[in-house]
């Protein structure tokens, strides 16, 4: 069977996202130019520093040779790279970053033939409700659907509803709620929520049974209380990451 599905959508850099970008070169003396230093000697330790215009990074090193240096997007949108000063990469996605860093170093003249690495480090999404194993779970990958965050937290649990599936979404300062029905995937294939973004809440709402016991903090599903609860750790986990700064 073929329908057509959502566009997919890649996750993109926004103010507050961390991400590791490594430059290589034929000449390791020209690759440090680019590249965080690492002021750790030792394996399994690491470092952070900042600069004036408030952009922060830190540099790890685990069992590799190579050190592995991170940026924190600043809530202008900018990181603050060697060599080339501060960059704009809000909105940018991760092959269009390397693509551009990589245009950078070769129009000016700096590196002659550049292999660009770019990491993102904090592309989570948060599953809750009746599922086998709620939690937050990190992204390795360039987008993400519902699906997959479902197998990832265990599938649903037997009270779980799959025709009625909440996907919390941090849009415009404000929480916008996406239903999705999983038993009709034609339909779910075409939801603008099929594809996850970065912090997204996935809840899946459980069954007549299920909302008779007790949930989080003893609130019923339905409840008012109970969805402040849920709009609560959106906005906990929003504020921590620094994602949507204002």
């Amino acid at each position: 069977m073929i329908f057509p599905i959502a566009q997919q959508e890649q996750f993109k850099l926004q103010p507050g996202d961390k991400l590791n970008i490594i430059v290589k070169a034929k000449d390791p003396m020209v690759s440090e130019l680019f590249n965080l230093p690492t002021y750790s000697q030792r394996l399994g330790a690491s470092s952070s520093t900042s600069s004036a215009s408030g952009a922060t990074s830190q540099v790890y090193r685990g069992a590799m040779a190579d050190g592995v240096s991170s940026y924190t997007v600043t809530p202008q949108g900018m990181i603050d790279f060697p060599v080339l000063g501060m960059l704009k990469v809000a909105g940018m996605t991760r092959a269009e970053l390397a693509g551009f860093i990589k245009g950078e170093l070769v129009g000016r003249d700096l590196v002659k033939d550049p292999t660009v690495i770019v990491e993102f480090l904090n592309t989570g999404i948060n599953v809750l409700g009746a599922v086998n194993t709620p939690g937050r779970y990190e992204v390795n990958a360039d987008s993400y659907t519902l699906l997959e965050a479902l197998a990832v937290a265990g599938d649903l649990q037997i009270g779980g509803q799959r025709e009625n599936i909440k996907v919390l979404r941090e849009e415009d300062g404000s929480i916008r709620v996406y239903t999705i029905d999983i038993t009709d995937l034609k339909k779910a294939a075409g939801s603008p929520a099929f594809y996850l973004r970065p912090n997204d809440v996935v809840y899946v709402e459980p069954n007549d049974m299920m909302k008779r016991s007790s949930t989080i903090n003893g609130n019923n599903a339905l409840s008012t209380s109970f969805w402040i609860s849920v709009a609560s750790l959106v906005t906990t986990a929003v504020t921590t990451i620094g994602v949507f700064v204002k």
